[in-house]
């Protein structure tokens, strides 16, 4: 568990980004993928990141500071069917800004449902990321409601759909299955 985690800001348009030197460790993923849940998982809190019951809530980069020594960044979920246009647009502006000027990025999880085959938007994501060169991680979320076998043949899926090269872990907010290797990943990326 990540001490000492706290919600320091949200960012609603591109004037309102942290600006700041320490490293962000960022969460991607579609909207309904579990990245609030993941957040409170890695915070050993229940509230610390609101869980919504309707996808596409979350309109704003939200700024989580770790021990003051580094951020969890959690972008706005793609693929947001209950945002006007013009919402969708400032959404993707501001998250296409973020990724692109922000220098002091140093890992991105992609996250990705785990019960279902990658969207469009996963493989766009996905090949972004790859061609951006950060370094990035998949985490399938959502794995407590599958069975191990059907957790190894779902990952199959979602490595044969994206193309992937990079090893997918699974990961339950609920189990905290493989919660320790990413706490792992997110300690050797955050300085």
């Amino acid at each position: 568990m990540l001490k000492n985690m706290k919600f320091e800001t949200s960012a609603f348009c591109i004037s309102g980004l942290l600006s700041t030197e320490k490293k962000q460790i960022v969460l991607v993923g579609k909207s309904n993928v579990g990245k609030s849940s993941f957040i409170n998982a890695l915070a050993n809190r229940k509230n610390l990141a609101k869980v919504g019951q309707n996808p596409g809530k979350t309109k704003s980069i939200n700024y989580y500071n770790v021990n003051d020594e580094f951020y969890i960044v959690d972008l706005p979920g793609y693929g947001y069917s209950n945002m006007t246009k013009k919402e969708k647009e400032n959404t993707s502006n501001l998250i296409n800004y973020y990724i692109e000027k922000t220098k002091n990025i140093s890992h991105i999880f992609l996250l990705i449902d785990i019960r279902h085959k990658p969207t469009e938007n996963d493989r766009i994501m996905y090949d972004w990321l790859y061609n951006k060169g950060i370094p990035f991680t998949i985490i399938a979320t959502k794995a407590d409601k599958l069975g191990t076998t059907k957790q190894n043949d779902n990952i199959y899926v979602i490595t044969k759909t994206l193309f992937a090269k990079e090893q997918i872990i699974p990961f339950s907010s609920q189990t905290k299955l493989n919660l320790e290797k990413i706490e792992d990943i997110i300690y050797n990326y955050k300085n």
